[in-house]
């Protein structure tokens, strides 16, 4: 089986390099896997399913649905930026919603999958808007506003953070390493895969005795890229 692993492409129409590096990869090397799985932030905003007419967004849904048809599962897990992604998203596009963590099974081997900002337990700001954005009572407010509401609550709310992101020491916003083996110990795996803190990478560690590796998928706002996971090796694909 061959499995590939992508996230943090902040799909946004103004972004026309992410955009057009993301449909040629859906034309060619997602089209010849067996399985896609979007670890989440896949867009830089979701405000509602119901936004799915938006021309943008019907375009993203329709190439989805199209790769999902012709015998790729698809598979998507909800980041901090798409978190209101629903079943009528994947109802349009063929895709399956996981929970965050998830254990998947590849040739006998069980691969843990997470966006991975649970793992930066150090920023105790983000994880405090994290536990609220996901209350049913949060997500129900906001649904019940007008779409155009929704989207101007969203474009405050990213530029507050991107001065709260600026204001903040880097190591805080990185994975917290006590948390990192506890997720291995937890789920009982020797690989993990996720994305969140747009710092590529492949780390090599010891966990109750166990080699375990951790790897982290690269963002879209530079090179872009994907992991590719096939006969138990893992290959990390730079463009």
């Amino acid at each position: 089986m061959r499995a590939l692993f992508i996230s943090d492409l902040h799909l946004i129409q103004d972004r026309p390099q992410a955009n057009e590096r993301f449909f040629e990869f859906l034309e060619g090397e997602a089209r010849e896997a067996d399985a896609l799985y979007i670890l989440g932030d896949f867009f830089e905003y979701w405000i509602g399913d119901d936004d799915l007419a938006d021309p943008f967004n019907a375009v993203i849904a329709g190439l989805l649905k199209k790769l999902s048809d012709g015998g790729t599962a698809l598979y998507l897990m909800h980041g901090n930026r798409d978190l209101l992604i629903g079943e009528r998203f994947c109802e349009a596009t063929g895709a399956k919603l996981l929970a965050d963590p998830s254990v998947v099974e590849f040739d006998s081997e069980k691969i843990l999958l997470m966006h991975g900002d649970t793992l930066c337990t150090d920023d105790h700001d983000y994880q405090a808007w994290r536990l609220k954005a996901r209350s049913p009572v949060w997500q129900k407010e906001f649904l019940s506003k007008s779409i155009a509401q929704r989207r101007e609550a969203i474009l405050v709310m990213r530029a507050k953070s991107k001065e709260v992101v600026q204001a903040k020491p880097a190591e805080i916003m990185d994975v917290n390493e006590g948390a990192v083996r506890e997720a291995f110990s937890h789920h009982g795996v020797k690989r993990l895969i996720h994305g969140h803190t747009h710092r590529t990478g492949h780390h090599v560690l010891q966990v109750d005795g166990v080699q375990c590796e951790r790897w982290v998928l690269p963002d879209w706002y530079g090179r872009g890229g994907y992991l590719e996971v096939v006969g138990g090796k893992s290959r990390l694909v730079r463009w």
